[in-house]
């Protein structure tokens, strides 16, 4: 029984993700591993995760060390196992809570036994169609110019999420449907399993390509943010006391992302001041009840998800995001909330379906949110697939903010501190002076696909959902 080598990648924690930091090996060369067994912690766009073990076997090479940024499907460490563990030597996707996708945890060893000339190894279709799977908006344009029909489309194998189709899925399906190269698998025989092995063979080939022209960019561009964008390098000299601090890794991330979000979407911000009289005066008085009844604290951020969430039904361009020239509309309504950590580093958690949930349920997930931000609980799905932000500074006493677009989203509304001011009140006597709540809405949008007109509208929808909150409405 002779032995077989596996080799294990960096996986894939998200669709925008690019690459990872290795954070510590919680296996040494020559350890023994089991299958799922932790090997090592990674860190990307704020989440730490565990890597388990693809397989069982001997931990024979660490390829990278710790602190080393890797990209996404780069090899990262190998194992030997006996062959019969192994023979055919993939690499599976680690556990299923980490959101990783066959794209870049696929690998195959032995590849030169397949004969890649034979017409069985090409793009497999299913045999039982899977209906009512999620298709992305990207897919599905893909999907009409090139005139595949639904039906068709539910034939496709997905290496996504839930079998999910990726762009690359229906890409490399459409060539293969053009060079005559579809092949019909009715069981489970060893033409299908061929096959198999032949799309893992792809699917790696793919991502080796992709990470060479990820790291080809780098050490073009030199110094470079997200994007491989360039960014020259400046020195400078300092005079008197000083003292240098070196930026920490979740803050280098975030550096990055503004700088690449600012050199991507050209920033608009609109402002409406909204009189909010009603809101607080009902917070104040259900808060106590609230708490009670749902044992959730009630505080005004459920309040602004609740009239943002309301006020994208009515905009839906407002929900929207960019790719090249193509505008993605999205469905559903996620909501990213940024939390600040107790680091002074900012994370932006979201809220899925924020437009299905009752004021109860917002409160629920808004707290639990920033409760598994403070404790660095959070999973790398909590930060997925935001369609729009909301940035809280009145929480530091800030009247009003200029917030920077979380890519690829294009808005994002930053709620001001309430003030209570003296405004003009239209009576059926006539006009009186009183005291009112009062507070910014600052929204920044895109102006590549959002202009004025709608940025300023939307924002103004905002307002209006909340200076028409019933003051005697129940909780």
């Amino acid at each position: 029984m002779h032995m077989a080598r596996v080799e294990m990648v960096m996986p894939k924690m998200g669709e925008s993700i690019m690459e990872a930091t290795i954070i510590r090996w919680c296996k040494n060369i020559g350890d023994k591993v089991e299958q799922d067994e932790t090997v090592l912690e990674i860190s990307t766009d704020k989440v730490d995760s565990e890597v388990p073990s693809p397989t069982q076997g001997i931990l024979k090479e660490i390829l990278f060390p710790a602190n080393a940024v890797v990209p996404v499907g780069q090899v990262i460490a190998i194992f030997e196992t006996e062959s019969d563990v192994a023979s055919d030597s993939t690499v599976s996707s680690p556990s299923a809570n980490q959101s990783l996708t066959s794209e870049s945890t696929l690998t195959v060893n032995k590849v030169s036994e397949i004969p890649l000339n034979e017409p069985v190894l090409t793009q497999a279709v299913l045999s039982n169609p899977i209906p009512g799977r999620f298709y992305s908006p990207l897919v599905l344009s893909i999907a009409k110019e090139e005139g595949i029909s639904m039906a068709e489309l539910e034939t496709i194998p997905g290496t996504g999420k839930d079998d999910r189709v990726t762009k690359k899925d229906i890409l490399n399906y459409v060539e293969a449907k053009k060079s005559g190269k579809i092949v019909q698998t009715a069981t489970q025989t060893a033409a299908q399993t061929a096959t198999q092995k032949v799309q893992e063979t792809v699917v790696t080939a793919s991502v080796a390509s992709n990470v060479s022209t990820y790291q080809s960019t780098a050490s073009t561009n030199g110094n470079t943010g997200s994007g491989g964008i360039h960014i020259p390098k400046k020195s400078f000299s300092y005079t008197g006391e000083y003292e240098i601090i070196e930026m920490d890794r979740m803050r280098k991330m975030i550096a990055e992302n503004m700088v690449y979000s600012k050199h991507v979407s050209p920033h608009v911000t609109s402002f409406v001041e909204a009189d909010v009289t009603n809101i607080v005066l009902w917070r104040e008085k259900v808060k106590n009840a609230f708490e009670k009844k749902y044992n959730e604290k009630l505080t005004y951020t459920p309040i602004f998800v609740w009239a943002v969430a309301k006020a994208l039904r009515d905009f839906p361009m407002v929900n929207i995001s960019v790719d090249e020239d193509k505008i993605i509309v999205k469905k559903n309504i996620n909501i990213g909330i940024a939390v600040a950590l107790p680091t002074g580093n900012l994370i932006v958690p979201v809220l899925k379906n924020a437009d299905r949930l009752n004021l109860a349920g917002l409160a629920a997930g808004v707290n639990d949110l920033a409760n598994r931000a403070r404790n660095n609980k959070l999973t790398p799905d909590d930060l997925a697939n935001g369609t729009y932000s909301i940035s809280n500074v009145g929480t530091f006493g800030n009247v009003m903010g200029t917030p920077i677009i979380l890519q690829p989203q294009c808005a994002i509304l930053a709620t001001g501190a309430i003030r209570k001011k003296p405004a003009v009140i239209e009576t059926p006597q006539g006009d009186v002076i009183g005291i009112r709540h009062f507070m910014f809405l600052s929204h920044s949008y895109d102006h590549r696909v959002i202009d004025g007109a709608l940025g300023g509208a939307f924002v103004r929808k905002v307002a209006d959902y909340l200076e028409a909150w019933d003051l005697n409405q129940d909780i």
